[in-house]
């Protein structure tokens, strides 16, 4: 079974947002494995909070400018 996580910061990408990429990550690993592989296919985006990540002793926290829009 293939198996994909992604992490991306809180609040990045809306419900759309993450069902494309979903589909697109599927289709990419059927165009490598062969059609047998998408029911079997597992895409995990995993959202990490703000101050959650961070690169040399930088702890990040995502603009607003970057969030997606809230959903209704």
């Amino acid at each position: 079974m293939p198996f994909v996580n992604i992490k991306t910061p809180e609040g990045a990408l809306s419900k759309v947002q993450k069902e494309e990429i979903v589909h697109r990550t599927t289709d990419m690993l059927v165009d490598y494995l062969s059609e047998a592989a998408r029911p079997h296919t597992m895409v995990l985006i995993e959202e990490v909070k703000d101050g959650g990540y961070g690169r040399a002793d930088e702890i990040f926290v995502i603009p607003d400018a970057y969030r997606a829009p809230r959903e209704s």
